[in-house]
């Protein structure tokens, strides 16, 4: 049951990416210290690899950037939060989170909707539950893990 929960949050995370939209032209080319302050800011958990991106993940970044002062504090917490998140993953992490969530997109919609719903009621539970669910993890998951 931890596994769904696990790539539940993996999938969360590769929400963030996908939904960015599409157009900030040449931007995606700029190097960190050609950034305007106020995406700077913004981007300050990627600030370390910005200049090592390839242009498209550049270029969603710099949406979300743009998009950011028209967010609620609460979702400008929640991207903070999963910037950070995903600058701490290890290039395996990635990649497996990147897995993961083409896997959730694979599924039928009803399926999806399942693992939505199962990621909040984890995030409804009180932490000492979330850590004895993480503890107990096996590896069978919703997406076939």
């Amino acid at each position: 049951m931890a596994g769904i929960y696990r790539t539940a949050l993996m999938v969360v995370l590769m929400l963030l990416w996908s939904t960015a939209g599409i157009g900030a032209g040449a931007a995606e080319d700029k190097p960190w210290a050609q950034l305007r302050d106020d995406e700077r800011q913004v981007l300050a958990p990627l600030a370390k690899e910005w200049d090592g991106m390839r242009p498209w993940q550049r270029e969603k970044m710099l949406n979300i950037a743009h998009d950011y002062p028209k967010m609620t504090p609460e979702q400008q917490q929640r991207v903070q939060q999963r910037l950070s998140n995903w600058s701490r993953m290890t290039p395996y992490e990635r990649e497996n989170a990147r897995k993961q969530y083409q896997k959730f997109h694979a599924l039928p919609p009803e399926k999806q909707q399942a693992l939505r719903h199962a990621w909040e009621a984890y995030q409804k539970l009180p932490e000492a539950e979330r850590q004895r669910l993480s503890v107990e993890a096996t590896p069978e998951d919703g997406l076939g893990n």
